[in-house]
């Protein structure tokens, strides 16, 4: 299939599969979905999934009213009104080949915006947060949660892995979407897959040979992960109606775990074909990893806590006693900030859902009872635990030793002060090199000016072509000055159309009859349209202009101010015209200015159309100029504003 690539092992049908979404995909700039093409989509995955029952040609005209009426409410379940696309690239295979395809990002009932369905090769997958909003959309099958912990490390599902059947889903036919959950939490989808067989023709499992569904996308992986603020992806709910029939499929799950064969050491033997493929799948990387037991990986988690707020404090020593955050902290915050960087190893075992804890919620309240720290349960759209207050005195972090962390990415490029820090490979923003260019469009009063240098009105000029044309103008027109060659003698259209008296120094300047040459081209471009252009110029493409757009060439804003009393933050944004992502932005500062970092919509912006802001702890402008320089913006094109130096 052509989302995925597969390497023969031996002679049997084993493959090992290269997924896609294990690597973070490039995804371009997020563009507002029109309404029509809204509409357009969400009816193409509606038939593609069949799920709609069709009317019978006897329907009476109620009926047709009733599923009219339906459409537009099934449509906004599965693609919102606020939904964006974008293209995405990524690499798969040994040959590392190129993939390209689109992914659709919403946002449900006021929640995070998330990727709800990415197009390949035409076909339309759902991720997990639209199966977690659309329960029964696709053929739910089962398999045991030691096999889902493999499938979300790449595997695919074996025929001898499937649980709950036979009978199978009827539209679990061979070429169909399909999800895949646990049998020990059946009614929460984790793994989203394509049938490799007609699984709703098995009669039996045991014995059988061969894959029966290739994953494409699960919980956990890059394409879960990804958010436009840089959160980390969202926990499985624990219970989701609408999946099962719960008496008869729970039952039936129930029964065949039972049968499973319990092994010394808690574990389940597998069917031969299974153990294979998982140890296959697991050569993608070069070395297997060793299994980690629970313990181990609690221990990781609660030394990678004490870790970064053991930085936070030496790093931040005059910003105490909250030594640089602002409080209160959300569950994706710790997680990115103050734990996945001090984890101790690079580990695909190291998810908070494979602790003892299971969840980030659990896992705080756990260092709440220690006293670490004090955490309150938020209510909004979803209860989220929340960080109110940390002790920094606690003995643990003032007590704590720092050990060697694993080496993430290869460094890039100098910082703030002139260390080495790493730069995301995937931000095509870095070494950029830009061109800004100002244009002019003359209004229909300004024609007669163009017509001695035979140019089009219509078109776009330059400041310094619009000089020349003016130029040209008063010479075929001799409008210049004998007493004063600096000066213009005023004819009918200069004096009606570019002096047209909206300014208090026109009439002066009608009355005297002249005006310097500076003053008149000054006035002419004040009199035009202005429009902008930003090209990034590439050294193995044509340099191509883009269509202007209309206004003044944005600038990037800097902005210093005081929050929480007497704490500096630096603010900035304005990004997203200069072709650079706000996440990894924020992800070299977070390092260069050893504090944290945030992005997040920025207030007042359409959500349609949203302008991201990235928040730097502490007075950071010198940094965050170097980090611009680096992708392309120049000096000039930068605006800062002081507000801690104007309340001082």
């Amino acid at each position: 299939m052509a989302f995925h690539d597969s390497t023969n092992i031996n002679s049997t049908d084993h493959q090992i599969h290269i997924k896609m979404f294990k690597k973070k995909p490039n995804i371009k700039p997020l563009a507002p979905l029109r309404s029509s093409d809204r509409r357009k989509t969400a009816d193409q995955i509606i038939k593609d999934l069949d799920l709609k029952t069709p009317l019978a040609d006897t329907a009476t005209e109620e009926e047709k009213k009733v599923s009219a009426a339906e459409t537009p409410t099934l449509r906004n379940a599965l693609l919102p009104d606020n939904a964006l696309s974008a293209r995405f690239t990524t690499t798969h295979g040994p040959d590392l080949k190129l993939v390209s395809g689109t992914v659709y990002v919403g946002s449900h009932n006021g929640e995070e915006q998330r990727v709800l369905w990415v197009k390949i090769n035409e076909r339309m997958y759902p991720s997990v947060y639209t199966l977690w909003h659309n329960p029964g959309i696709l053929p739910l099958l089962h398999t045991g949660a030691f096999v889902v912990a493999k499938l979300q490390g790449g595997a695919d599902l074996m025929t001898p892995g499937l649980y709950g059947g036979p009978p199978f889903p009827e539209k679990a036919k061979k070429g169909a979407i399909v999800a895949i959950s646990s049998a020990e939490n059946p009614s929460v989808p984790l793994v989203v897959g394509s049938c490799e067989i007609d699984v709703n023709k098995l009669q039996s499992v045991q014995g059988a040979k061969g894959i029966a569904v290739h994953t494409v996308h699960w919980s956990g992986d890059e394409l879960w992960a990804w958010n436009p603020t840089g959160n980390s992806g969202v926990e499985p709910p624990e219970h989701m109606d609408g999946w099962l029939d719960e008496a008869g499929d729970m039952a039936k799950l129930a029964g065949q775990a039972e049968e499973l064969n319990i092994v010394e050491g808690g574990g389940v033997s597998l069917e031969a074909d299974v153990q294979d493929h998982v140890e296959n799948a697991e050569l993608e990387d070069e070395e297997e990893e060793e299994q980690m037991t629970i313990k181990e990986i609690d221990t990781a988690f609660h030394e990678a806590m004490l870790y970064g707020l053991f930085k936070q404090k030496s790093s931040n020593p005059k910003d105490g006693p909250t030594y640089g955050l602002s409080f209160p902290l959300t569950q994706s915050f710790v997680m990115s900030n103050l734990i996945q960087p001090f984890l101790p190893s690079l580990s695909s075992q190291l998810q908070i859902k494979k602790t003892s804890w299971k969840t980030m919620k659990k896992f705080l309240k756990s260092l709440d009872k220690e006293q670490i720290l004090k955490t309150k349960d938020q209510k909004g759209n979803k209860v989220e635990t929340v960080v109110l207050d940390i002790d920094f005195d606690d003995l643990q972090i003032q007590n704590f030793k720092p050990y060697r962390l694993p080496k993430r990415e290869a460094p890039t490029a100098s910082s703030a002060n002139g260390k080495l820090t790493e730069s995301d490979p995937t931000d095509s923003s870095v070494g950029q090199k830009l061109k800004l260019q100002s244009l002019y469009k003359a209004k229909e009063k300004l024609a007669p000016l163009f017509t001695p240098s035979e140019k089009d009105s219509r078109a776009f000029y330059t400041a310094e072509e619009l000089r020349q044309i003016t130029t040209n103008y008063i010479e075929n027109e001799k409008l210049i000055s004998e007493t004063n060659k600096r000066f213009v003698k005023l004819n009918p259209l200069l004096a009606n159309a570019v002096f047209d008296g909206k300014l208090g120094t026109d009439r002066e300047i009608l009355a005297r009859g002249a005006v310097s040459r500076e003053a008149l081209v000054e006035r002419v471009l004040s009199q035009c349209s202005q429009y902008h252009t930003i090209t990034r110029i590439s050294e193995t493409t044509p340099d191509i202009t883009p269509k202007p757009r209309a206004g003044a060439p944005p600038k990037v804003t800097i902005t210093l101010e005081t929050r929480s009393g007497n704490k500096t933050v630096t603010k900035l944004h304005g990004l997203e015209a200069f072709f650079i992502s706000p996440q990894p932005l924020a992800d070299e500062l977070r390092k260069a200015c050893a504090g944290s970092t945030s992005v997040e919509r920025m207030q007042g912006s359409s959500p349609k159309a949203p302008v991201m802001e990235v928040m730097v702890q502490g007075p950071q402008r010198d940094a965050v100029v170097k980090c611009l320089t680096r992708r392309g913006i120049d000096a000039k094109w930068i605006d800062v504003v002081d507000k801690v130096k104007k309340k001082k």
